[in-house]
């Protein structure tokens, strides 16, 4: 979403660092640099002018003039008063109270409330809660089936409504519903509307007084830009929010919504949802999201994925692996299935610092489909082969092709990943490199991945 704006800020950037001095001047000029980018952003004006105007008044002070970096500094004063206008600290979820603590779940038709509902549960469910989800959106067709389906998929306690039951009875029967199956959290998915109403307001209002919920979350769709944040105004006018989810955050949009909706509202972003799948859901954590827009990279939240995903004992397992040298397919396989639960290749490498401006990387299309075409080459392949690879023959080969829907061609590029893997392994590892077969040609060095 900030890729158009982590290009600009590059830019200017870039143009302080190739200044020896930094006068009064070429700062204002590139404040003006900014400030476009800021406003072509969709950021709210007033927000940029006061952004701006806390930039100027450091920047043009004894705390930049007098530094040895002059560039570096302000790049410093840039990052910090990002990371205020986002919120500044992380916004952790209140839980306090007796079970099930309640949250509702509020926001327009298609913000993505009752995925964001799901995805939250899942969150929950990683950090031992056992949370509940209860529908009380009977307006929208399918609303119902869709989170009871959701509900089954991270596999939590699901109440289901009866035929013709109201919103008010579906919360007092679903709290009783999550008591008896002890659960200690209830996430309530909320009706929306396609525009702001006084019915709706009513409505939610009433759940409101019903639950006593410890947490109000708003689902803003954050490529409606600087509608988001008019809906959140309005909302937390009649509600008083207590935070709000920015969904779609990887979507093409300029990204105005997650830079503004702090300094309009008053409200913490707490989480982001960024795809479809029902664990692309992230803490909101100014710092990093500042480092993300900035081009700095985004290391801390790789590791945290990894270490979610990533077994320790699998880990183990492969590193004796490697020094014993019998490392397999079957191996290389569960190891492109960890890299796949990470997320996109393209969101990982967009979080390492100065990748995300790299042309090359801007201009590479990673085709997630060439991960199950590998699987699929690997499971057509007999145990012995995926164990002993050096016995597939043209014949083999050509079974595999077929059983794959593949060609000898895909099989033979898998090959030589699969070998190149290895090899990097070993050096990482430091385990010693098998003698190599007389008369064999060396290979050419390839990449990582076949693609």
């Amino acid at each position: 979403m900030f890729e158009n704006l982590t290009a600009r800020f590059d830019k200017v950037f870039r143009y302080l660092r190739g200044q020896g001095k930094l006068t009064e001047q070429n700062i204002k000029e590139a404040l003006r640099e900014v400030r476009l980018a800021l406003l072509e952003a969709d950021v709210n004006y007033l927000v940029v002018k006061d952004f701006i105007a806390r930039i100027r008044e450091r920047a043009v002070g004894q705390e930049v003039m007098s530094s040895l970096t002059p560039g570096q500094q302000v790049i410093k004063i840039v990052n910090e008063e990002l990371i205020k206008l986002l919120g500044e600290k992380t916004a952790p979820l209140n839980l306090k109270g007796t079970p099930p603590v309640p949250i509702m779940i509020v926001g327009l038709q298609g913000s993505g409330k009752t995925t964001t509902a799901a995805k939250l549960s899942l969150k929950l469910k990683k950090e031992k809660r056992t949370p509940c989800l209860v529908p009380a959106d009977i307006y929208r067709p399918a609303a119902i089936e869709q989170l009871k389906i959701l509900a089954n998929q991270v596999q939590v306690p699901f109440y289901s409504p009866n035929d013709g039951e109201k919103p008010e009875n579906i919360v007092k029967n679903a709290l009783n519903f999550a008591r008896a199956n002890k659960c200690d959290t209830l996430i309530v998915d909320t009706a929306g509307r396609l525009h702001v109403d006084e019915e709706l307001m009513e409505e939610l209002s009433r759940l409101k007084s019903i639950l006593t919920p410890s947490e109000i979350l708003l689902v803003a769709d954050a490529m409606t830009g600087q509608d988001a944040v008019k809906i959140a105004e309005e909302f937390n006018q009649k509600l008083e929010l207590t935070g709000v989810v920015l969904s779609k955050l990887d979507g093409d949009a300029r990204g105005g919504a997650a830079l503004s909706i702090k300094a309009v509202t008053g409200c913490p972003i707490k989480f982001v949802g960024l795809g479809e799948k029902i664990e692309d859901f992230e803490v909101f954590h100014p710092d990093r999201m500042s480092s993300r827009i900035l081009g700095m990279g985004d290391v801390l939240t790789i590791i945290e994925k990894a270490q979610e995903t990533i077994d320790e004992e699998s880990a183990k397992r492969l590193v004796k692996k490697l020094q014993e040298d019998t490392f397999t397919l079957e191996d290389f396989r569960d190891q492109l299935r960890q890299i796949r639960k990470l997320g996109s290749l393209e969101q990982i490498l967009g979080m390492l610092p100065g990748m995300g401006m790299l042309k090359e990387l801007k201009n590479a299309q990673i085709d997630s489909k060439e991960f199950v075409k590998i699987e699929a080459i690997i499971n057509s392949m007999t145990k012995e082969e995926r164990r002993k690879p050096n016995i597939l023959n043209a014949s083999r080969k050509r079974r595999i092709a077929r059983g794959s829907g593949t060609t000898v061609q895909d099989i033979n590029r898998l090959l030589k990943s699969y070998e190149q893997a290895r090899k990097m392994m070993r050096q990482v590892t430091g385990s010693t490199k098998p003698k190599a077969t007389k008369g064999k040609k060396k290979r050419k060095k390839r990449a990582f991945f076949p693609f």
